[in-house]
């Protein structure tokens, strides 16, 4: 198998998802889960999902698709398209998979992972991260991790345009 098709393995189908996610239940791995856009994957980025992987065993990431990231952000992004995004992020050693979701929130899709530790940025609370009841509800634990300060796709956006 080529490195770009190992890379790809971490982009589940929905069928393969499920074999995934039996192997790790059975495995009594401890799933953590997080989601966003990541649109241009910057250092903060990297610290960040870095540190989620930490508290458990599998990291998720759960990918905005492109028409979701569009809803979200606005007509002029993504800039780089979902499977771009995807592969920068299964790249990364730590990220266990990444699976696409097309909705504004990744509410069904935390239904259908259950994950352990549900993970999102310190400008959260955690009682207000879509998902919460879904993980406290299996007795697992909602995380919020502090960003690394000076880095976000926003401001790389904003020094981009200036030029």
């Amino acid at each position: 198998m080529t490195r770009p098709e190992m890379l790809q393995k971490k982009i589940p189908n929905p069928q393969e998802l499920e074999h995934l996610l039996a192997y790790w239940q059975f495995r009594d791995l401890k799933i953590v889960f997080t989601n966003g856009c990541f649109d241009i994957v910057h250092r903060g980025h990297v610290d960040y999902l870095a540190k989620a992987a930490d508290l458990g065993n599998v990291l998720v990431i759960g990918l905005n698709t492109d028409s979701s990231t569009r809803r979200l952000k606005g007509p002029d992004r993504p800039i780089n398209d979902e499977f771009a995004r995807a592969m920068v992020l299964a790249s990364m050693s730590f990220v266990t998979a990444i699976v696409l979701f097309d909705e504004d929130t990744p509410y069904e899709l935390i239904r259908k992972i259950q994950p352990d530790i549900l993970v999102k940025g310190a400008d959260y609370k955690p009682e207000d991260i879509v998902g919460y009841d879904i993980v406290m509800r299996k007795g697992g634990k909602v995380e919020t991790l502090e960003y690394l300060p000076g880095y976000s796709t926003s401001l790389i956006e904003k020094r981009i345009r200036k030029q």
